[in-house]
């Protein structure tokens, strides 16, 4: 099963970006979308998972701010802001999350936790990522997607 891992687009799904999700067979979504036409694009290419982020106002409601999810054998618990993540995860294999932009790839007792970045707009210098993963024989194995960019903020 091939993941497509992302967060923070911020109302912006670049060509990039949706040549990764064209190979998903599911997406998760770190939240901090900031439009709806968004969810429904995400929705075009494969099966979504999504939080909702501090960015994500009135039309997000039916979005939840945190959800955890098995897919494969493998137990995903899902928040936009790391400091809403409870302090005991009882049976949660990864945590994904956003909000900072910044890519995180590290396991910490036995739990992984990744945050994509963003691929979003461009902020804060900082680059432009995502993630590709795949489950294999209850494996996770994790690529990190850097999207080239121009100067655009």
């Amino acid at each position: 099963m091939k993941l497509a891992i992302l967060s923070d687009t911020h109302g912006l799904l670049r060509p990039q970006v949706v040549e990764h999700l064209k190979a998903a067979d599911v997406i998760l979504h770190g939240g901090d979308i900031n439009k709806p036409t968004i969810v429904e694009e995400l929705r075009q290419y494969a099966p979504l998972y999504v939080v909702r982020g501090n960015n994500d106002k009135d039309w997000a409601e039916e979005i939840p701010h945190s959800l955890t999810i098995t897919l494969d054998g493998i137990t995903f618990h899902m928040v936009h802001n790391k400091k809403e993540i409870p302090a005991i995860l009882s049976g949660v294999d990864v945590v994904v999350f956003g909000h900072s932009h910044k890519y995180v790839q590290e396991e910490q007792d036995g739990v992984l936790w990744l945050n994509p970045g963003s691929c979003g707009p461009r902020r804060f210098h900082q680059e432009i990522t995502m993630m590709m993963a795949e489950i294999t024989d209850g494996t996770l194995r994790v690529e990190k997607i850097t999207i080239p960019h121009q100067t655009d903020g």
